[in-house]
């Protein structure tokens, strides 16, 4: 991440509104996946029972992202307003794009 680190009330408002607008997103997905957030953790199920996770992680300021057995730390980068995952610098919305398209079998995009 560039520049000072987010506050936690920064980490906190940014985190929320991103989660937020995701949920709304995968909820507008016609069929095969349902989302609900509580307490800063956007769960996904899937018709077969599979779950995703993705939560804010306020201690490192980060959003993670649980599925297809692997695991995504995404730090905002206040300059691009998005979340990259540090370690492959995959983007958070057009990963989980990428990861509803294979399990549903669709080409899937969000909208933002």
């Amino acid at each position: 991440m560039s520049g000072e680190p987010l506050s936690e009330r920064e980490f906190d408002d940014v985190a929320d509104r991103s989660l937020r607008a995701l949920d709304r997103a995968i909820n507008e997905i016609p069929d095969g996946v349902e989302a609900d957030l509580q307490s800063g953790i956007l769960t996904l199920e899937f018709e077969d029972g599979i779950k995703h996770v993705v939560n804010s992680h306020r201690a490192a300021r980060q959003i993670w992202m649980a599925a297809e057995r692997a695991a995504w730390h995404f730090d905002y980068r206040p300059s691009e307003d998005r979340w990259v995952a540090q370690k492959s610098g995959e983007e958070l919305w057009s990963t989980l794009e990428a990861v509803l398209s294979r399990k549903l079998g669709r080409a899937v995009k969000l909208a933002r």
